[in-house]
């Protein structure tokens, strides 16, 4: 239901717009009795709509698909490709992925449709309050604007990635949501680049908070290299992620591979801040084990045995536990999963080496060779390798994908991404996941949605019965 707010003092109006969309489930909204105050009346003051954009990112951080914990797609697309395998009971809802066994039906699916949408309607929520109005300086306005239009962007991103069309969400009106349509793929990326472009015309480049946990306009252009690059648009790319690693002052891929996810690491672009002082990563918690078999999730061993045994990566991110003549091996790239005396890892969602990978794969398919090499050479120093022996385009876009299957695994779905947009699923998880079928690549749509808005469409292929 949409949330109804009372006159209150400003205390209780500043709380209140923190958990302002714990009660959304979707993006189809009941409307208000007219004897009620509108979110916009309530965003009426910078401080309540700033702290509704906080609680924002705390929602992506705690429940949403960037989550660190065990529902997160850091977790359940390692376990949809080949970087994770799932332990426990039955009860443990990766083996659904694992086993690549989804249904219209299943909970993961449906929470993960909602709680995006929920998030994107409270971004577009706070897009509503702030124009027109007076009561915010100009540079109020921008900051609201900007991170708004990135969370809507980024959020997007990541359902056309999972749910291939998907409605592009831009209103909080009721009337139009409850009658939303799948736009192509194409489309949805216009207008993610769109509000990508928006958003970094209004945002600033200089960070607002110290730790870097406040998107600013570096942030935005990290989402819009990848997003030029899932949608081939590799000059686009290349030119985009050009722009964070040319600013050396400000980011540099750290030279130690066990400081690359400290909280003051300078390769960090966006990160998201723990609730609370003393509180480490999600991630940390749920990769971490140090008694065998794994009670939830382990590393798969195709994914640590493709490691070269010079590759620091392999011993300085991955960690063993043995118990008899059995061996486990858990992410270790977050050393903390427990409390400190003060936090020192928050969980980072773009960062620098990623960059130089897409430089580095834009440039090779546009034949920029000696580019391409500098770039994925960068990143290879860093996990004590030599440089490539990829010679053709072809080998550079090769050794650029298993680069970033080495550098970017466990975090937020790269590796089943990557095998997606260049068209590699079918053949490299086949004949590794008897239950892997084409139609596997995309996500069905939530069957409680399509019953509830019938303009939403068909099922997804594979999905329909």
């Amino acid at each position: 239901m949409k949330t109804i707010y009372t006159i209150t003092p400003p205390i209780a109006r500043f709380l209140m717009a923190c958990f302002a969309f714990v009660s959304c489930d979707s993006f189809i909204e009941v409307p208000l009795p007219d004897s009620q105050l509108t979110e916009e009346t309530v965003f009426g003051e910078y401080a309540t709509a700033n702290a509704a954009l906080t609680d924002i990112y705390a929602k992506i951080r705690d429940r949403g698909i960037l989550t660190g914990v065990n529902t997160g797609l850091s977790n359940q697309l390692g376990h949809y490709s080949d970087e994770l395998t799932p332990y426990g009971t039955p009860s443990n809802a990766s083996f659904n992925f694992y086993n690549n066994a989804l249904l219209p039906t299943n909970a993961a699916v449906a929470t993960y449709w909602n709680t995006t949408y929920n998030h994107i309607y409270a971004a577009n929520s706070i897009l509503e309050a702030v124009e027109g109005n007076d009561n915010f300086t100009d540079e109020n306005k921008r900051q609201l604007r900007g991170e708004s239009l990135f969370i809507r962007a980024l959020l997007h991103f990541y359902l056309v990635n999972l749910y291939g069309d998907v409605p592009y969400i831009t209103t909080t009106d009721y009337r139009i949501n409850s009658k939303a349509t799948r736009m192509p793929l194409g489309e949805v990326y216009e207008r993610i680049l769109t509000d990508l472009e928006n958003a970094i015309a209004l945002l600033q480049p200089k960070y607002s908070a110290a730790d870097r946990s406040i998107p600013n306009q570096y942030a935005a252009k990290a989402l819009l290299a990848r997003v030029y690059l899932y949608n081939q648009s590799y000059a686009e790319a290349a030119n985009a992620a050009s722009a964070l690693i040319n600013e050396s002052g400000l980011f540099v891929l750290t030279p130690k591979l066990n400081e690359v996810f400290l909280i003051g690491s300078k390769e960090t672009i966006w990160q998201l801040q723990s609730p609370t002082a003393g509180q480490n990563t999600k991630e940390g918690a749920l990769f971490i084990f140090t008694a065998g078999p794994p009670s939830l999730v382990a590393l798969h061993p195709n994914l640590v045995n493709s490691f070269a045994t010079a590759d620091g990566r392999r011993f300085n991110w991955i960690k063993m536990v043995t118990k008899g003549t059995s061996n486990w091996y858990h992410a270790y790239k977050y050393k903390e999963r427990t409390f400190t005396t003060t936090s020192v890892e928050y969980a980072v969602v773009f960062r620098l080496a990623e960059q130089y990978l897409i430089r580095a794969e834009a440039r090779a398919r546009q034949g920029d060779l000696i580019g391409a090499k500098e770039d994925l050479n960068a990143v290879r120093k860093r996990a004590g390798l030599g440089d490539t022996d990829a010679v053709t385009p072809e080998e550079l876009v090769t050794a650029v994908l298993q680069e970033r299957r080495w550098e970017l695994f466990t975090e937020h779905g790269h590796r089943f991404f990557d095998l997606k947009r260049t068209s590699l699923l079918d053949a490299t998880l086949t004949p590794l996941k008897p239950g892997w079928n084409t139609s596997d690549a995309l996500f069905p749509i939530p069957l409680n949605e399509l019953n509830a808005n019938p303009f939403l469409g068909i099922q997804n292929p594979g999905y329909e019965h």
